[in-house]
C-alpha cells in the first residue's frame, strides 16, 4: 500500500484561480449584453447587424487563421475573438457600412492580436486597432452618426448599411450630432440625464452610460477587472475637468458631461481595464488610469475632435511596459 510523501515539492503558482480565460471572457461578454440590447433598442436593425458583421469577421478571421497555421488547440475556445467583435461594434456608429465593419473586425485580430502572437502578446487593445484603422481610413463614415429612436422604428435601416464597397455613399441619410459634437462646435451642453440613459445619438456604446457602469461593477465585484484603472480614470477626469470650469465655466465642459459622454464608460470599463494591455502593478494601474482621463479631456478640450478616448488609450498601452518597469515593488532584502 502506497502512502502519501511527508514532503511534497511543486513549482508556482502554488495558488490557482478556479476561473480560467474562457471564463472569464464569458462572464465579460454577459456584463456587456444588457448594452448591447439597449445599442439594438435605440438604433434596431442596423446596430443589430454591425454587432452580426464585427464578431462575424473577427472569429472568422481567427478561425481561418487557425486552419492555415494547423493550430493543435482552437484558440476560439478562449471567446476573446468573440469579444472584441462585440467591443469593436459598440465602438461604431449604427448605420456604419457593413463592408467597413466586416474589414475593422479583420484588422482588429491580424494586426491587433495575431501579428504579435496571439492573446496574451498583444501590445494594444485589438479593438480598439480595429477601430483606429477605420477611424484613419474611412473618418467620413465612422463621425456619420444616426438620430436614437425607440423599438418602434426597429426595422428603419439607418445611414449607409449597405453600401457597395469602395462605392461613395449618397447623401441622403438622416443623421444626427453626438453630445460631444454639439458641445466641441456648437457650445451647447447636453442634459446629463440623456446621455447617461442613452437618449442621444452616438455609437453603440454611447447609448447607456448607466448599463456599462453597472457592468462595471460587477466586474469589480466579480474581480474581473482592477477597479484602480476606471477609478484613475475618473478622478482624472473629474479633478482635470473641475480645473477647466474653475477657468472658464462657460467655455470648457463640466465633469459629469464628461464622465458619461461619448466613449469613456466603454472604454475605462471594457477597453482600458484589458489585462493584457494594461499594467500589472497596482501602483501602474493607478498611473495607467490618471493618465487615460488625463488624455482624454486634454484631446476633447484641446483637439480638432470633439472624442479622445480611443487615442487615448492607445497611448497609454504604449507605455505600459515602461510603467510595469518602473513600478515594480523592491524584492526583499533588495538593496539598491
Amino acid at each position: 500500500m502506497k502512502t502519501a510523501p511527508k514532503l511534497l515539492l511543486t513549482s508556482s503558482p502554488f495558488l490557482k484561480q478556479q476561473e480560467d480565460t474562457p471564463a472569464v471572457m464569458r462572464q465579460v461578454i454577459y456584463s456587456l449584453i444588457p448594452a448591447l440590447i439597449a445599442a439594438i433598442y435605440f438604433f434596431g436593425i442596423s446596430a443589430l447587424l454591425v454587432i452580426f458583421i464585427t464578431t462575424l469577421a473577427t472569429v472568422g478571421t481567427e478561425r481561418v487563421f487557425n486552419i492555415s497555421t494547423k493550430q493543435k488547440t482552437n484558440s476560439l475556445k478562449d471567446y476573446s475573438a468573440l469579444l472584441t467583435g462585440l467591443l469593436l461594434a459598440m465602438t461604431l456608429p449604427p448605420g456604419f457600412p457593413l463592408w467597413m465593419a466586416f474589414l475593422g473586425g479583420v484588422i482588429a485580430i491580424v494586426l491587433g492580436k495575431l501579428i504579435f502572437g496571439g492573446i496574451g502578446s498583444n501590445i494594444f487593445n485589438p479593438a480598439l486597432v480595429g477601430r483606429a484603422f477605420l477611424q484613419s481610413s474611412f473618418p467620413v463614415a465612422i463621425t456619420t452618426w444616426s438620430p436614437f429612436s425607440d423599438f418602434s422604428g426597429f426595422l428603419e435601416i439607418r445611414g449607409y448599411t449597405f453600401t457597395i464597397p469602395f462605392v461613395k455613399a449618397g447623401t441622403d441619410a438622416t443623421t444626427a450630432a453626438t453630445p460631444l459634437a454639439h458641445f466641441k462646435f456648437d457650445g451647447i451642453t447636453t442634459d446629463t440625464a440623456n446621455i447617461f440613459f442613452g437618449s442621444s445619438a452616438g455609437s453603440l456604446g454611447e447609448t447607456m452610460a448607466f448599463l456599462i457602469l453597472l457592468a462595471g461593477i460587477y466586474l469589480t465585484v466579480r474581480n474581473y477587472i482592477n477597479w484602480r484603472i476606471p477609478a484613475g480614470v475618473f478622478i482624472a477626469v473629474i479633478l482635470f475637468a473641475s480645473g477647466l470650469q474653475l477657468i472658464d465655466a462657460d467655455k470648457f465642459a463640466p465633469p459629469m458631461f464628461h464622465l458619461f459622454s461619448g466613449g469613456l464608460m466603454l472604454g475605462a470599463i471594457f477597453m482600458a481595464t484589458d489585462p493584457v494591455s494594461s499594467p500589472i502593478t497596482h501602483k501602474g494601474c493607478w498611473i495607467f488610469g490618471l493618465g487615460v482621463g488625463f488624455l482624454v479631456v486634454l484631446i476633447r478640450t484641446f483637439g480638432g475632435l470633439p472624442e479622445g478616448v480611443m487615442y487615448a488609450i492607445l497611448l497609454m498601452n504604449a507605455v505600459t511596459p515602461l510603467i510595469n518597469r518602473v513600478t515594480q515593488p523592491r524584492i526583499y532584502g533588495e538593496v539598491k
